[in-house]
């Protein structure tokens, strides 16, 4: 189990244990290779995109990490920062960092891994006008604002003017293996940052058809994809003959597409799948006892929350949020739903990181009498009934419910659910500004870093920052802290930004989830990595 000191040590060290990791291009893969083999059938749910550009929800990151590699990997049991494909990652001012790629590597089209292939990703997820959900991961390389650009008059028919450049002048080749990234501002962070997908190498033939890419990706990984994604039905990959690292595990992984986890559950019930690395709440118990040793538990870092659509008229006042806030009993729905088993939220820092604060939220305990006085101070409730979100299939209906209840019984606020779109459409309507109430979503840091938790969510603009949350107080607290020196330095500016939002409330905490993973009895060695959560590609099978 995952410490706080660990993850802290991870982040603080990152600089020196990426200048010398320098570990095969693949996981170790010191487990007998006589149980190598086979095929891993996985639950899945439909995908938003396999470009790792724009890849950023958890479907589609889950076939990501097997069909691409990057330059630094996590250790599967501790969440450490390793390299991958980098042989070094050195910077002596934080802020100019040089990288060193190891040779040798190639995409499944027979293309080169390069400083290239990285530069040319990097500026294609970056470019504005490419509109990738992870173009918010280049902002700290220098030149971001001039391949961006704002849209003058926001959803109305004016389009936004070309950015100033197309590539990001903070990247520069050195050499077919070198090449450096300057980022605006010093950031200790870093290299534990391109560990995250997002930050994968694209071949060129991918950045010139990237939609016929999408479909059928050119990866560099240890697997690659076999025909094409079948959308709503499954994704299956094989291993790649191009890759130099340690193969994977199993020769083939199934990926099975899903309307809802119940859906999942019974095929895996009917042996259809070997492993769901996710249980739907009502089936818990009697997955336990069916199961035993064959359902892996441990603390997760997943927050669920309830954002608030900032955008719209109803939520802007922040005493309306903290009123929704007040009157729910997080414990009670937890006992109810989930049998116990999360943890209530009361921050926004995963409790196993250095830096998270107990009872750090004063809105989140329930005080059905100070939520009555801070609606009426804000005027009163004038939106109807509330609306409240979540995505299809996912087993959130019964909790939302729950929430809807007691905002119901406390306040006077009558409610319905809108819980018809599948996780695609969802993410859509989200990226879209279209919730027109309170909404379900969930979060876990790209890379084991405090900032994490904080900057993807809530800075101005960011990508996933759902609610429209716009503080610049908040945004300069956080430049303080990723400017500083180490982790233990930056976390009294993290927590003081963390303070802000624990106050504004753009989204209500709700509660810190539990890892509930089952495989079958085909399945040798179950693997969870600590950040990427189940790494198929480590499995091994049973072997006849």
């Amino acid at each position: 189990m995952r410490g706080k000191f660990l993850k802290v040590a991870v982040a603080a060290t990152a600089t020196a244990m990426l200048a010398t990791a320098c570990s095969g291009g693949g996981d170790d893969n010191s487990d007998d290779p006589g149980k190598s083999g086979g095929e891993l059938r996985v639950y899945a749910s439909e995908p938003a995109f396999l470009l790792p550009s724009a890849a950023d929800d958890e479907p589609s990151l889950y076939v990501v990490r097997q069909i691409y590699r990057g330059l630094v990997k996590y250790n599967a049991e501790t969440g450490a920062p390793e390299n991958d494909l980098a042989e070094s990652v050195e910077s002596q001012d934080q802020k100019l960092w040089t990288i060193k790629i190891k040779d040798g590597y190639t995409f499944d089209n027979g293309e080169k891994v390069n400083a290239d292939a990285f530069i040319r990703s990097w500026n294609y997820a970056a470019y504005g006008p490419n509109a990738q959900n992870n173009g918010y991961f280049m902002k700290r390389i220098a030149g971001i604002k001039d391949v961006s650009s704002e849209d003058p008059d926001g959803d109305g028919p004016k389009k936004a003017p070309e950015p100033k450049a197309k590539e990001l002048s903070g990247l520069k080749k050195v050499d077919d293996l070198t090449f450096t990234v300057e980022l605006t501002e010093p950031f200790s962070g870093f290299p534990t940052t391109i560990g995250y997908p997002g930050f994968s190498p694209m071949a060129e033939a991918c950045i010139a058809d990237t939609a016929k890419c999408n479909e059928t990706p050119i990866g560099n990984g240890p697997y690659k994809i076999e025909g094409s994604w079948q959308h709503n039905v499954g994704i299956t990959v094989v291993r790649s003959d191009s890759w130099k690292g340690d193969p994977g595990k199993p020769d083939k992984i199934n990926y099975r597409i899903f309307a809802d986890i119940d859906a999942g559950y019974a095929a895996f019930q009917a042996g259809e799948l070997d492993v769901l690395y996710t249980l739907p709440p009502a089936r818990y118990k009697e997955a336990k006892a069916t199961y035993g040793d064959r359902l892996h538990e441990q603390p997760g870092d997943n927050f669920t929350y309830v954002g608030m659509p900032i955008y719209n008229e109803n939520f802007k006042d922040k005493r309306i949020r903290q009123a929704i806030s007040m009157v729910i009993d997080r414990q009670s729905i937890i006992d109810a739903v989930f049998n116990g088993r999360f943890t209530p939220a009361s921050g926004y820092i995963a409790p196993s990181f250095e830096g998270a604060r107990e009872n750090a939220c004063q809105y989140c305990k329930k005080d059905v009498e100070k939520a009555k006085q801070l609606l009426a101070e804000a005027g009163g409730w004038k939106g109807g009934k509330l609306q409240l979100w979540a995505n299809a299939g996912a087993g959130h209906d019964a909790w939302l419910q729950a929430v809807g209840d007691q905002v119901k019984a406390a306040l006077g606020i009558d409610y319905e659910l809108k819980v018809n779109l599948q996780f695609a459409e969802y993410l859509e309507t989200a990226d879209n500004r279209k919730f027109t109430g309170p909404f379900r979503l969930g979060w876990s840091a790209d890379y084991p870093y405090l900032e994490g938790y904080l900057a993807p969510v809530y800075s101005t603009g960011a990508d996933s920052n759902n609610s429209t949350y716009a503080n610049p107080e908040f945004d300069a607290l956080l430049k303080q802290g990723d400017a500083a020196n180490s982790i233990q330095e930056a976390i009294p500016f993290y927590q003081k930004a963390e303070d802000m939002i624990l106050e504004d409330l753009p989204v209500i905490p709700m509660w810190w989830g539990k890892v509930g993973a089952v495989y079958s009895e085909n399945v040798d060695k179950f693997v969870w990595n600590a950040v990427a959560d189940a790494d198929y590609g480590q499995m091994t099978m049973k072997q006849n």
